[in-house]
């Protein structure tokens, strides 16, 4: 379905990215100008130049756009869930998946990737993402060649238009946020991924359901891009919640959504502590690593993920049954295995905050995504967490503890009137 001619006579948007979540928009204006009293002639704001509009923030940070002089919006906005993977990472990697079939439980939190979609009237193209302080401008075209400058936006671009505008060029602006850093293990990426497309969606009017979305983001990121990684996380960010996820040969994926007990998640919120470990981390090689064992029969190797994936069961009646005692046990005997999967999945640096965690009162630990870096996630006591994360803390410079909320939605995208 093709969208007639989208962005015309829509006007640029000027947005500032410098909110939190759940944190109030508040923009000094001038009270004596009403939307009905706008003056005839347009002018664009410019930083530090209150004008008859008021003073207008520019620095870039989330996601809030500005119109001026017209009665109605054109913007939409998306958001998509970042996810904890719980048991069985990595099997949703070629060629293992395919091969011996994968199984992944995982659940979506409450950090997202947040997208932007601002149709133009320029005949341009404009990127910018706020996490990687990058922007990028070119000519709108049926197909944006990748330079280096934000690769991911121009795939996304260059598949809508060519799957579902006709190849006629689109003229919008994109711009990008995520709750988290970088490269930090909780599937942040592809999860943006999610939510620009989500986006184009929303303003092409475009008939994808969970599966078809999750399945085009994969097609967008691993096939077209070429960017290495499994595909729990595209899932994950379009479904929502609790899922165990099942992979197969030809592509074939199941997503089960699981009904965990209210007071086990809130018994698993209580316990759960996020810990960035300051280094984040490149997975492309990890994961090369680790599917080339596969192809060599590595037999070390290959005995870890078919654990792994066996834990992913044992994991999914644990939280069906609201065993911790079992759910701890599977945790523990997950990060042997994880280790063998790949010689850089664990280093040093990794090891020690275990050992530091584990002598601080914590339960089990477990290093999130394809590991080398970014976040790990214990389970302690509650009222041990906070002497866990001391001690972390302690251990080196440079980490930082989080919180988390499990959610139960998955990507949404929404128009602003």
């Amino acid at each position: 379905m093709c969208a007639a001619e989208p962005g015309a006579g829509v006007p640029r948007l000027r947005y500032n990215t410098g909110l939190r979540r759940n944190q109030r928009c508040r923009v000094p204006v001038n009270p004596e100008l009403s939307r009905r009293s706008l003056p005839p002639q347009r002018r664009k704001p410019v930083a530090g130049d209150p004008g008859p509009w008021g003073r207008v923030d520019l620095s870039a940070r989330r996601l809030l756009w500005f119109r001026f002089g017209e009665a109605k919006l054109m913007l939409i906005r998306s958001r998509a869930p970042l996810r904890l993977g719980l048991a069985g990472g990595g099997t949703d990697v070629s060629p293992y998946c395919d091969e011996f079939g994968g199984a992944i439980l995982n659940a979506t939190i409450d950090y997202y990737a947040y997208a932007g979609l601002e149709p133009l009237d320029t005949g341009k193209v404009e990127f910018f993402s706020a996490d990687l302080h990058q922007a990028a401008q070119y000519p709108a075209a049926p197909e944006l060649a990748g330079d280096g400058r934000l690769d991911l936006f121009k795939a996304v671009y260059n598949h809508v238009v060519r799957r579902y505008n006709g190849g006629k060029p689109l003229s919008l602006r994109m711009s990008t946020c995520v709750d988290v850093p970088a490269c930090s293990g909780l599937g942040s990426s592809s999860t943006l991924v999610v939510a620009m497309l989500a986006a184009y969606v929303e303003w092409l009017n475009l008939p994808l359901g969970d599966y078809e979305l999750a399945h085009t983001v994969f097609v967008i990121e691993r096939e077209e891009a070429g960017f290495e990684g499994g595909k729990q996380d595209h899932y994950a960010a379009a479904f929502g919640g609790f899922n165990f996820m099942e992979f197969g040969r030809n592509g074939r994926v199941l997503v089960n959504p699981l009904r965990i007990k209210d007071w086990v998640i809130s018994e698993l919120e209580a316990s759960l502590l996020l810990y960035f470990t300051g280094n984040s981390r490149a997975s492309a090689g990890i994961i090369e690593e680790q599917s080339r064992n596969v192809r060599d029969r590595n037999e070390t190797a290959l005995e870890a993920m078919h654990s792994i994936k066996e834990e992913a069961f044992r994991m999914k009646e644990c939280l069906l049954r609201g065993d911790f005692h079992q759910l701890h046990e599977v945790l523990r005997g997950s990060w042997e295995s994880k280790k063998r999967m790949a010689s850089r999945i664990v280093n040093e640096h990794i090891e020690r905050l275990y050992a530091c965690a584990l002598g601080a009162g914590a339960y089990c630990a477990k290093i999130s995504g394809a590991g080398g870096g970014g976040f790990m996630m214990f389970l302690a006591e509650p009222i041990e967490k906070e002497r866990v994360a001391e001690a972390l803390r302690a251990s080196h410079d440079g980490g930082r503890a989080y919180g988390c909320h499990f959610t139960a939605g998955g990507v949404q995208a929404w128009r602003v009137p």
